[in-house]
């Protein structure tokens, strides 16, 4: 029985300068981490904090021109824009802090069987270039990495973020072991779709309901056609009714319950299940923190209950 979840966590994740009329919730990732703590859901003593990630490993997914632009601050204005941040030393930590903690949370996953990190999910990260707050995609880095450890022959990215992880898809399309499923609104960000291994697009107004059934239909279904090893969970919460970028009309319940089935599908199959936290905007900053505790929530009453 697994007492305690492994968590990663990394200080840079929230030190990053922005106005304050910027969309990106910056704070969200500190206020999660000291609400964690304090309510018990996650214990210091299991935080593991990330390096940087190596250029290396940035060039195995990306290219290595963007990628050395980017970290020297010579990307043009229009990339920088359509990124969604102003470039600065600050972010270049971040980024490079955050990346390889999605890596360090599927090394966890596979060792302990759950393992959660409290960022993560850049999935509008394309090859040569960014996109909607995402600068280098870490689900596939991370993915890619558990595969050439060779502890892993197969992975699923299971988005459930609310926008499609159009980059995870087109970077998918290169590697036959990875496995890109995205389940999100039809009508929200990006407008033009890419396509996944398997894409769910469901309409504005999504309720709790509707929105489960198909979680609890799609996983299972994933799992006996890929048999993956991994599961790299994407655990969104742009879904929620009063989301400020999200169009579906899922509570606090329904996203506990999502996470819930999502963490018994994979404890059930004894498949280990690296979660991030992904997306999820609000000027409310305990409400953002409280949508996001659920996947702590969850975890704690689902994996680290007896089988």
């Amino acid at each position: 029985m697994l007492m305690s979840i492994p968590f990663v966590y990394h200080a840079s994740y929230s030190q990053l300068a922005l106005p304050s009329t910027h969309r990106f919730p910056t704070s969200k990732y500190h206020n999660l981490y000291q609400h964690a703590l304090k309510q018990q859901l996650l214990f210091e003593q299991h935080r593991y904090t990330p390096s940087a990630i190596s250029k290396a490993m940035l060039y195995g997914v990306h290219c290595p021109q963007y990628v050395e632009q980017f970290i020297n601050g010579t990307l043009d204005h229009k990339a920088m824009r359509r990124i969604g941040f102003p470039w600065s030393s600050e972010l270049v930590t971040r980024t490079l802090h955050a990346i390889n903690g999605t890596r360090l949370c599927a090394e966890l996953a596979l060792e302990y069987g759950i393992a959660v990190h409290l960022t993560g999910g850049y999935h509008h990260a394309h090859y040569d270039f960014g996109s909607g707050f995402c600068i280098f995609n870490d689900l596939i880095i991370a993915a890619k990495s558990a595969i050439h450890s060779g502890k892993v022959d197969k992975v699923l990215i299971f988005d459930c973020d609310v926008h499609q992880g159009d980059g995870t898809a087109t970077l998918a399309q290169g590697y036959p072991d990875i496995i890109s499923c995205s389940i999100h609104c039809a009508q929200n960000f990006p407008s033009r779709k890419q396509q996944s291994d398997h894409d769910i697009d469901l309409n504005k107004g999504c309720t709790d309901k509707n929105y489960l059934e198909h979680i609890q239909q799609i996983l299972p279904y994933l799992i006996r056609l890929h048999q993956p090893d991994l599961i790299i969970y994407d655990a969104g919460v742009d879904i929620h009714q009063h989301d400020d970028l999200g169009y579906f009309d899922i509570s606090n319940q329904g996203i506990l319950d999502r996470d819930k089935q999502v963490i018994s599908i994979a404890k059930m199959h004894r498949i280990p299940l690296a979660a991030v936290i992904g997306g999820g905007y609000s000027r409310s900053e305990d409400e953002l923190t409280i949508r996001h505790s659920q996947l702590l929530i969850a975890a704690n009453q689902i994996w680290s209950s007896p089988s």
